[in-house]
């Protein structure tokens, strides 16, 4: 179990330095220069876009972050594309969207966001509907996990909330490459009850699934016993389009204390909507 622990924790920081010195250069990113960007008054209502690149490749938009449209199959620096948005939903009429771009080596960049007005015969949700939909997802997204805990005493269950505070921004706009959380647990019937986690968890997005998430974290039930965790979860597939359904293995112990080490299985929903981006 130690030689798993540290390959995971092996894993995460190669992945992390990676990350880092991927997005500490700009200037292999490809230049986007947005020229038309509006929609049309009749019906159908339709988003045209043009834009050049400073480089041959390949394109889509996404319009308020869940709408995904191609815009280039093939490389080439002049791209437009004719949208027809009549039957989607908007919040406000000022709409973001960013565009995506790829070039002959697979590269992926993002451009700056842009937004677009809709014209005034465009209808969008109201704003009755969108305060009830934060609060109904509010309160799915605070709703505890069960969980399982096996240690050398016996099997308990209990409740945990994790709370992703800060996440790091990736070219995929699912999930984010990763990030720090918070997280208490109570078991019930326990020696041990209360349980807080400070820890780091990394996105790895998988075809047929969501992602696997591999994580480190250190613990503490507030009375002196304090310890590590190395976990692994799998996201499995969205509800809401918000929030996935995950399961998750944690391996917790306190280190020079074997006796002291416990496995929990758990599962719960993920989302990154209240957390800070970077």
């Amino acid at each position: 179990m130690y030689r798993f622990f540290l390959v995971l924790v092996s894993v995460i920081v190669i992945s992390t330095i990676n990350f880092a010195q991927n997005n500490t250069l700009p200037e292999d990113s490809i230049d986007v220069t947005v020229i038309d960007s509006y929609v049309t008054p009749e019906i159908p209502h339709t988003f045209l876009l043009t834009f050049f690149t400073s480089a041959d490749c390949k394109s889509k938009v996404i319009i308020d972050k869940k709408y995904e449209y191609k815009v280039s199959d093939t490389l080439t620096e002049n791209h437009s594309a004719k949208i027809d948005i009549t039957n989607l939903n908007f919040k406000t009429k000022s709409v973001p969207f960013v565009i995506v771009v790829e070039d002959s080596l697979g590269k992926i960049s993002r451009s700056d966001s842009y937004e677009f007005e809709l014209p005034g015969e465009v209808k969008i949700k109201s704003e009755s509907n969108f305060l009830l939909l934060c609060l109904f997802g509010g309160t799915v997204f605070a709703l505890p996990s069960p969980v399982y805990v096996s240690n050398e005493s016996g099997n308990y269950f209990g409740l945990t909330k994790e709370i992703p505070l800060i996440s790091f921004r990736s070219s995929n706009f699912n999930y984010p490459f990763g990030y720090f959380s918070a997280e208490y647990s109570y078991i019930f019937k326990s020696d041990d009850k209360n349980f807080f986690r400070l820890g780091y968890k990394q996105l790895i997005n998988i075809p047929e699934i969501q992602y696997i998430s591999p994580g480190v974290d250190w613990f503490t039930n507030f009375k002196g016993f304090n310890g590590i965790s190395a976990e692994l979860s799998i996201g499995w597939f969205k509800i809401f389009n918000t929030f996935t359904i995950y399961t998750r293995y944690r391996f917790n112990i306190k280190p020079n204390d074997t006796a002291s080490k416990f496995h929990e299985i758990s599962i719960g929903l993920y989302s990154s909507f209240f957390s800070v981006y970077f």
